[in-house]
């Protein structure tokens, strides 16, 4: 799918952030909360990293929800509502943007590509926001618990050292 003349997406948003009310995990993009503060300090390859996992978690969740979408079909509907997409973009990502579309006018529901009818759209939307969100936040839990497991793996090397005298080098 070419994107020639278009600007790709600076940043996963989509303008629901709930990290500014405390949420470890946005509700709209599903980045992590150090993630949204901190994008625009990123480099490309940190940047990349987040989108990977974001479109994995996509691909996870869409692609079984969605068994008869077109993907050909998906990205013709995409590239005429003009949305914007990185080159790279997994199947999950084109699938969302579409069935964002849709969510937002049903009646595109059947042009879409993604073999769902208008009155699927709302019931599917909701129980996709559901289960990405909820694996949004096991893998940020997950990191936080390893992130906390190094640290206090970490500290007992360091009080070992310093009972036994040894000098510490990182």
């Amino acid at each position: 799918m070419s994107n020639k003349g278009r600007i790709p997406s600076l940043t996963p948003c989509v303008g629901r952030c709930s990290t500014v009310f405390g949420d470890s995990v946005c509700r709209g993009c599903r980045r992590f909360n150090h993630e949204v503060i901190q994008w625009n300090t990123y480099t490309a390859e940190q940047h990349l990293a987040v989108w990977k996992r974001l479109d994995a978690q996509l691909d996870q969740i869409l692609v079984p929800m969605l068994p008869f979408a077109q993907l050909k079909h998906v990205e013709g509907f995409i590239l005429g509502k003009r949305v914007r997409l990185l080159e790279n973009a997994s199947k999950g990502r084109k699938l969302y943007y579409a069935l964002k579309i849709c969510e937002k006018n049903r009646a595109l529901a059947g042009e879409s590509g993604l073999g769902i009818h208008a009155k699927q759209v709302k019931p599917l939307w909701d129980e996709f926001e559901r289960r990405v969100l909820a694996l949004a936040t096991a893998s940020y839990d997950l990191a936080w618990l390893r992130a906390d497991g190094i640290h206090h793996n970490l500290l007992k090397i360091v009080e070992e050292k310093e009972n036994l005298h040894i000098p510490i080098s990182l």
